[in-house]
């Protein structure tokens, strides 16, 4: 894992490139390149995990010198590249050297075979072309701004903030509000830009104006499997354990971030047997006693694996005296508390290894989540029904908004405005109460995927909700924070379930494989049943959550911050409008999520506009 950072027709200089020093402590480099009249100075700040000599220094360049690389991630299956590659003399045994002679030997066609977690920029001198490619979950972000004549790029947005002057736009604060995150290619500023998970951006440096296109590179519709469960089964359980053991490739240490649950559990068992020595696990906890708190439970799994087991705590006032800070870090606002005990776990892990393996995206492509259960009730259940479904909550009173938005989403006949309403923290109403403009890009954004995915031909609208989850709440939203706030620590963190192999094949089963009414994850839970001790598989799902419901409740500070009349915040926002939020919660109504998404964009701006 590293930081990458270039322009075109713009300085570069070593104290901007060190904003990201976090990203790669251990080495950097700096090298320019003219193609097509313009000076493309490519950045690099490299954490050393794999080939930790010389040879794995970037930028990375062809003895030919045509072709220039910088490369933040991890290509997992670079030694079958290699092997692709008999006539390239390699002086190292990185997958950095491995990827830009692929690229060099195959093109851009080269980056479909990348099974692994990347950002990368490549320039070709002769072509007169830079390409930036994300991979195909966005496990890794990259950011982009183009003026007149002149382009940046970057793995964070603080050392462009230096390099460009950019203002907020108002349209992706509409959408922030909406959607709780924001689906690339928007950021909060106007201008930049995110690389979408699976796709090439291309700039042509032979123009004068820089054009630039985008074009998706990952083969994304499913070929449907027709294999009976058994088969599946087994399958599945081959593919799980390759990918693990793939993401065990480092020439330093790995740990496993644990929580409680199978899926952090299934991953440290398997790394364990392929381990030599006992692998450190690593634990977030609470001081007040609460049932988001894991820590007994991740204590049991982890004296059932025999791993060595380290654990930290927060309260209320850690969280809040972390929540500025941690939105710097990750730089994007979020409604996901999870981000703030995740700088605590990463900062505990970081003393001990430089590489942790975790349990995420499990969820996504494999049905774990409570939205994925209405969706298939929606198929069932009698269309005037469906449409009472959410004035019959509001009604009768239910205060649960999870609930009230899933039971309100029933009544969308569509799938992108149904999945839309369900994935919605503040209605449309809300967002013009509190900045006095409309949401207009939201439903443009998940179109687009569920177009490029093909939905129409899925065998089951919840297919189509898991396929664009996996791509775009998962991408920018938990990824996002989890690489900020473990690469702020220098921290690599991989992700075995997102393997590519192991992705395509579950996305070719059938939907009943995956989720059926009442059950989630079916076959990750029957293969790690195989694995693990039942009382394990069988414990009821928390999440990586905070105990902030029941905290906002009784917490002054959080309206001292939010009803600020001094602040940035207030300029933007109706406060009056806000503090109706505050009073819902306080009365029983649960708007956690409504209230941190407020409470990081307060802080963001105090933050990124200072």
């Amino acid at each position: 894992m590293c930081g990458i950072l270039g322009t075109i027709d713009l300085p570069l200089d070593e104290p901007t490139l060190d904003l990201i020093r976090h990203r790669g402590p251990d080495d950097h480099g700096i090298v320019e390149v003219t193609v097509g009249g313009h000076r493309v100075t490519l950045g690099h700040r490299r954490l050393a995990i794999v080939d930790l000599s010389e040879a794995g220094h970037q930028p990375m360049q062809t003895t030919c010198g045509r072709y220039s690389l910088v490369f933040n991630g991890e290509v997992y299956n670079h030694q079958e590249l290699r092997r692709q590659l008999p006539d390239v003399p390699f002086r190292g045994h990185s997958d950095t050297e491995t990827i830009l002679n692929a690229m060099a030997c195959q093109g851009t066609d080269a980056v479909a075979r990348f099974n692994g977690i990347f950002a990368l920029a490549f320039v070709d001198s002769v072509r007169g072309t830079l390409v930036l490619a994300r991979d195909p979950f966005g496990v890794k972000p990259l950011y982009y701004w183009q003026g007149a004549g002149t382009f940046v790029f970057s793995s964070e947005l603080k050392p462009m903030l230096r390099l460009v002057r950019a203002t907020l736009d108002p349209a992706s604060l509409a959408e922030l509000l909406r959607l709780r995150y924001l689906p690339a290619p928007d950021t909060l500023f106007q201008g930049m830009k995110k690389v979408r998970p699976g796709h090439l951006v291309e700039i042509d440096l032979a123009s004068g104006d820089l054009s630039t296109s985008e074009e998706p590179y990952a083969a994304v519709a499913p070929e449907y499997s027709h294999c009976e469960y058994g088969e599946a089964l087994e399958e599945y359980g081959r593919l799980f354990e390759s990918a693990v053991r793939r993401q065990l490739m480092s020439d330093v240490e790995v740990g496993v971030l644990l929580s409680g649950g199978v899926d952090s559990a299934l991953v440290a068992s398997i790394a364990q047997r392929h381990c030599h020595g006992r692998l450190k696990a690593f634990t977030v906890g609470f001081t007040d006693r609460d049932q988001a708190d894991e820590t007994e439970d991740a204590r049991d799994t982890a004296d059932r694996l025999g791993l060595e087991h380290r654990v930290t705590r927060i309260g209320f006032d850690d969280f809040l005296g972390s929540v500025r800070k941690c939105v710097s870090i990750v730089e994007e606002p979020l409604a996901t508390t999870s981000l703030i005990p995740m700088h605590y776990l990463a900062e505990l892990a970081a003393s001990e290894v430089k590489v942790v393996l975790t349990g995420q995206g499990a969820d996504e492509p494999l049905g774990g989540y409570g939205r994925y259960q209405g969706e298939l009730y929606q198929r069932f259940l009698p269309s005037p029904l469906l449409r009472l479904a959410g004035p019959l909550a509001s009604l009768v009173g239910v205060k649960n908004d999870r609930i009230v938005r899933g039971l309100s989403s029933l009544g969308e006949r569509f799938d992108s405005e149904r999945f839309l309403s369900v994935y919605s923290v503040f209605s449309d109403a809300e967002i013009r109460g509190l900045i006095g403009c409309h949401d207009r890009r939201s439903l443009a954004r998940l179109r687009y995927f569920y177009d490029l995915l093909d939905c129409r031909r899925r065998r089951h609208s919840v297919e189509s909700m898991m396929s664009i989850d996996l791509r775009m709440n998962l991408a920018d939203d938990l990824l996002l924070y989890t690489d900020k706030v473990t690469m702020h620590h220098s921290l690599e963190c991989r992700v075995p379930i997102l393997d590519l192999e192991l992705v395509r094949f579950v996305e070719s089963l059938p939907a009943k494989y995956r989720v059926q009414l009442g059950r989630g994850k079916v076959i990750h839970k029957d293969y790690a049943r195989s694995m693990l001790p039942e009382s394990i598989v069988r414990r009821k799902k928390k999440g990586f959550q905070s105990p902030t419901t029941a905290w906002f409740r009784n917490g002054n500070g959080l309206r001292e911050i939010l009803l600020d009349k001094s602040s940035r915040f207030s300029c933007f926002f109706d406060l009056a409008e806000v503090e109706k939020v505050l009073r819902k919660h306080a009365g029983g109504h649960n708007r956690e999520r409504h209230l941190f998404l407020l409470l990081a964009i307060c802080c963001w701006m105090e933050e990124m506009f200072t």
